[in-house]
């Protein structure tokens, strides 16, 4: 009998704890981001100055979470065009978005990396270093729908990983 309630209960205690595990993922650790006010929400490089600026948009929304700096998505509308981005902000060849949790759902990864694999979709730098090793990167579709996330840069993967970063790269905050 004693066999019985000790098995019951380990087989309980782990389907808590994989629902338990499996919210936190998902739901537990994301937040909603405020819109700023100060329309620098979405941000770009420009190609003159290196520096970002905030470009117009609309129906933006975000989610990030504290337990990890790619964790950030964020959805907005803009109406500038695609040769007027083109011209004044830093384009990036490789951008490969990063899955969002399915309830977020104006953030589709795989719809926004095949239309920047096939060319429909423009990636920009929007901010490098947003904090250290982290670079924010943009997508912006032909219909005006653009998309906000989180990537490791090259400086980030070797002091992530302990290794001795090349000159280009800036030295690493102190803890």
């Amino acid at each position: 009998m004693t066999g019985k309630i000790l098995g019951v209960f380990i087989v309980l205690s782990a389907l808590v704890g994989g629902a338990a595990l499996y919210w936190l993922q998902i739901y537990g650790f994301y937040d909603a981001v405020e819109v700023s006010g100060a329309n620098d929400d979405v941000q770009l490089t420009l190609l003159v100055t290196g520096e970002p600026e905030p470009i117009l948009y609309e129906n933006f929304q975000a989610i990030d979470a504290d337990s990890s700096p790619i964790r950030y998505r964020a959805c907005f509308t803009t109406n500038m065009s695609a040769g007027l981005l083109t011209e004044t902000y830093e384009m990036i060849e490789h951008a490969e978005p990063r899955n969002a949790p399915k309830w977020f759902d104006c953030f589709d990864a795989k719809e926004i990396g095949a239309a920047l694999e096939n060319g429909e979709a423009l990636a920009f730098l929007g901010i490098k270093e947003i904090m250290y090793g982290i670079d924010q990167h943009v997508a912006i579709l032909p219909d005006g729908r653009g998309f906000v996330w989180h990537e490791i840069n090259e400086c980030g993967e070797l002091a992530f990983d302990g290794k001795p970063l090349p000159a280009h790269c800036p030295p690493q905050p102190e803890r």
